[in-house]
């Protein structure tokens, strides 16, 4: 913990009063609050966290052990020497996880263990040193950009990435070792300098803090208050939980003194007043460095950078944006929910309302919209609507940054999380139509543990908050909105071999003479597809007429598409609009009103009635919705 006299951050605290009895109070308030949110995990459920990252570090030096036997097996000192390191980063390093949130985990080795090994020789290893059953959902990704492992062990997710450290021969024997020496960079690749950077950053995120109770208390309570409001996931072009924490922290060094319901108050008055694009700094950035080639932050140099409306920039070199991904809705989404804390917090620290108020869910679906956009993506295997999903999840945000530009769309405001749902069924015709967006197959939540859930929501970060209503599937006589043929990339036809194409029952002995096996009815078989929903609200210019999204569209399915990971005979990809009335129900909590279609009230007009003529007919025409086209 730094000392609290020293000043930390790039200008003087905004005030070093102490807290007064009441600001005492309403922290304690805070606190109660966020163990009643379930936010806190017990100490059991910490202590198995903690022993799992115990397993994983033996683990770590049987595999560098392993790869010096491999690479220098007659090196007989190298190989008794050889060890590993496992560090975390994020919310577990921060100290702000809760129930269910994973455990980002960086494995770092020294310089002859490379990322070949890595993928060759670790899994092995985790399943032969785990406990037996420890470890399961076990998928090495080899390709992604960060060498990554991801499993769960003992129930835990894990989000394993790897470095070797190319300036160090073998690792330090020393548990104080850490990876803050700027010059365990030099030579290390992009990727391997992001890798490390995650430790790195929050590591020194807690260094530039003068309390780290009260910022893990007030990160606390900011985290949840992101993810209730659904503006909590940098992939959707929201802040993401380094990007808060650093937020956090900037408050934490203007009042040093403060406790953490002060933090959050003020949080929401200086964010809300900050004058973007400054970018948010919690240490001056460090230019003077040589080590990587990697490019520091500059919006000076770079064009790139100018164009960041909220820069909050990592503290650690080379210094990044964390918010590069924040669009021009996204920022104004996030500037009305600033607006909304301000209201809440002012109201909470004189006693009118209590901060429960503060985490009340979002109304996106509720009374958020009335016409939205939905990105469905779907895949004949789990395993392709994995790799499928994740790849169409990343790019929403540009389509978003497309509709940002359409003259008729005043905001397009992507929701954080998507749909994962199942459905089964028999024809490609039915195939067809569950890619449009009916749920008419959708497989009822008991009998599949991801159907109709929000993407992530093991984390504590992204915390269940939207649930099919008892275990129901929606109503097939909802109507669904569809597209043109034209408009949707249609999942391939799987052709299936005769004898697989019927599935006949066994005829027992003893009713041979009674039941001919060619009477017996054939069992049609079934079609299981994988189904992502991402939606995007969309709010019209005053006065807009028509809305025509057929170009941004077609540009972002082709995309999508001409990527090397689409396979057509496994995946498919369509866009429809719908009206609020049409959402399906699995978006809505139990207790939450669906909104309705409004129903136009019909009188009867006297023939010759001037309510009846060509110049009402016109104001109606007027007053209604504009139709959306999303296709030729």
């Amino acid at each position: 913990m730094s000392n609290p006299e020293h000043t930390l951050g790039v200008t003087p605290p905004i005030s070093t009063a102490l807290p007064t009895d009441s600001e005492k109070r309403q922290t304690d308030a805070l606190l109660k609050e966020l163990r009643a949110q379930g936010t806190f995990e017990s100490q059991a459920e910490t202590d198995k966290r903690w022993a799992v990252l115990a397993d994983l570090q033996r683990i770590t030096n049987e595999f560098v052990k392993r790869a010096a036997q491999e690479s220098e097996p007659h090196n007989s000192i190298l190989i008794r020497d050889a060890r590993g390191r496992i560090f975390t980063y994020g919310s577990f390093r921060l100290g702000v996880y809760g129930p269910g949130s994973d455990i980002d985990t960086l494995v770092v080795v020294p310089k002859y263990v490379t990322v070949k090994q890595y993928f060759e020789i670790f899994p092995k290893l985790l399943e032969e040193m785990a406990p037996p059953g420890a470890i399961t959902d076990l998928t090495p990704v080899p390709e992604a950009f960060v060498p990554i492992i991801k499993f769960e062990y003992s129930g835990i997710s894990i989000d394993l990435i790897f470095c070797s450290i190319q300036s160090l021969r073998q690792l330090p024997d020393d548990k104080e070792w850490n990876l803050n020496n700027n010059n365990l960079l030099r030579g290390l690749s992009e990727n391997e300098v992001r890798s490390l950077n995650g430790t790195r950053v929050t590591d020194e995120i807690l260094a530039l803090v003068p309390e780290e109770k009260t910022f893990k208390l007030a990160l606390r309570a900011i985290k949840l208050w992101a993810q209730r409001r659904a503006i909590y996931a940098n992939i959707m072009g929201y802040p993401g939980g380094v990007a808060w924490a650093m937020l956090v922290a900037r408050v934490c060094q203007l009042y040093p003194k403060a406790t953490g319901a002060v933090v959050v108050r003020k949080f929401f008055t200086i964010m809300l007043n900050w004058p973007w694009p400054l970018p948010v700094l919690l240490k001056n950035i460090e230019y003077n460095q040589s080590i990587t080639r990697v490019a520091v932050w500059n919006p000076k140099i770079y064009p790139s950078d100018r164009n960041h409306k909220m820069p909050i920039i990592t503290p650690s070199y080379p210094s990044m944006c964390a918010t590069h991904n924040v669009g021009r809705s996204s920022m104004a989404v996030i500037q009305q929910e600033l607006e909304r804390g301000v209201q809440i917090a002012e109201e909470i620290m004189l006693g009118k309302r209590p901060w429960k108020d503060l985490f009340e869910k979002h109304t996106f679906f509720t009374n958020g919209f009335k016409f939205y956009l939905t990105v469905i993506s779907s895949g004949r295997t789990k395993e392709a609507q994995n790799t499928w999903s994740g790849f169409v999840e990343s790019r929403v945000r540009v389509l978003v940054q497309k509709l940002e530009l359409h003259p008729s769309i005043a905001l397009a405001r992507p929701f954080n999380k998507g749909y994962d749902r199942v459905h089964r069924c028999k024809t490609d015709a039915q195939v067809e139509e569950i890619q449009t967006g009916n749920l008419s197959y959708m497989v009822k939540p008991t009998d599949t543990a991801t159907n109709g859930n929000a993407k992530n929501e093991s984390k504590v970060e992204v915390k269940a908050e939207i649930k099919t209503e008892d275990g129901v599937a929606p109503d097939p006589a909802v109507p669904a909105v569809k597209e043109e043929p034209n408009d949707v990339v249609h999942l391939g036809t799987v052709p299936l071999k005769p004898e697989e194409t019927r599935i006949k029952p066994e005829a027992k002995d003893e009713d041979h003479d009674k039941v001919k096996l060619a009477d017996i009815p054939e069992k049609e078989p079934e079609i299981e597809i994988y189904t992502t929903n991402h939606y995007i609200g969309l709010q019209l210019v005053e006065k807009a007429k028509s809305l025509d999204l057929s170009r941004e569209v077609d540009d972002f399915k082709a995309m999508c598409t001409s990527n090397d990971i689409f396979k057509a005979e496994l995946m498919g990809l369509t866009i429809q609009h719908v009206r609020n009335f049409d959402l399906p129900d699995d978006v809505f909590e139990p207790g939450e009103t669906k909104p309705v279609k409004p129903v136009k009230k019909k009188k009867r007009m006297a023939e010759g009635d001037p309510a009846n003529g060509p110049m009402a007919k016109r104001q109606q025409m007027a007053t209604a919705p504009p139709p959306i086209k999303s296709e030729h």
